[in-house]
């Protein structure tokens, strides 16, 4: 663990299955009931960013600053309208990362050295891009664990274990301590029956590994990122916020365990 952090990397290599929107209304509900939380961006399309409120032209620094070593956590955050949350933001910048630093020794571990100084906060949440490449190599490399939005979709279980096959080579290969931290079932719709079949198939194949909440469908929080808020925000009382809220509840319930181990 980085000085008393604990750092979640959100991470699926699947678009659109609420990897973002999780990241941005998980931080925000940990945000709410009193965790200092900071959200980096790790994605060149900077949907954390944007989702959060952060203008493009104010992001002079960057995730980038931070993987090229140029600049610290501390010159590259900006804060939210949320209380006690930060973010790192993203630019377009990072597209161009991986061939500057791929023939550098340390390219795996550039997030991990840049969130080695002490930081005031308590959860570290990274936003990862929806591919396997040196950016989720440098948050799976940085961080403790791994939480998996899983959408509740036929193809979900045979991308799931890819990902778990990821995992597991990187805490061959780079971090040994890294774990999945949970996974969270996105976009739940009760009144198709698929969607219920590929929930009972996950909680089989990985039983308390899948956290309780369920992330339903929901029109408020798809409408939240083009306004620049968090869904918890947007509209507190609807049901993708108030579940966002439970699943928060659930991963600091999950880190007691962890410590109380």
């Amino acid at each position: 663990m980085t000085n008393g952090n604990r750092i979640i990397t959100i991470a699926n290599q699947k678009g659109g299955v609420g990897k973002t929107t999780t990241a941005i209304n998980l931080a925000t509900a940990l945000a709410a009931i009193g965790e200092t939380v900071l959200i980096i961006d790790l994605d060149p399309q900077g949907n954390a960013s944007t989702g959060l409120g952060i203008d493009r032209r104010d992001r002079e620094l960057s995730s980038y600053d931070l993987l090229m070593g140029t600049h610290s956590v501390e010159q590259t955050v900006l804060p939210t309208a949320v209380p006690n949350l930060s973010i790192v933001p993203s630019t377009m910048d990072l597209l161009g990362l991986e061939m500057e630093i791929s023939q550098e020794a340390d390219r795996v571990f550039r997030l991990k050295r840049s969130l080695s100084a002490a930081m005031p906060y308590t959860y570290i949440i990274v936003d990862c891009p929806p591919s396997f490449n040196l950016l989720t190599m440098n948050a799976m490399a940085a961080a403790q664990s791994v939480l998996v939005p899983l959408q509740c979709e036929f193809f979900a279980l045979e991308g799931l274990s890819q990902l778990l096959e990821t995992v597991n080579q990187v805490r061959q290969t780079v971090n040994p301590a890294l774990d999945i931290q949970g996974i969270v079932l996105t976009m739940f719709d009760s009144r198709n029956n698929l969607a219920q079949q590929v929930v009972n198939d996950v909680r089989t194949y990985l039983g308390d590994k899948v956290y309780h909440t369920l992330i339903p469908r929901n029109v408020r929080v798809s409408e939240a990122p083009s306004y620049g808020k968090p869904a918890i925000l947007y509209d507190l009382k609807c049901a993708g916020s108030q579940a966002y809220l439970q699943l928060a509840s659930e991963v600091i319930q999950r880190e007691r365990r962890r410590k109380a181990a």
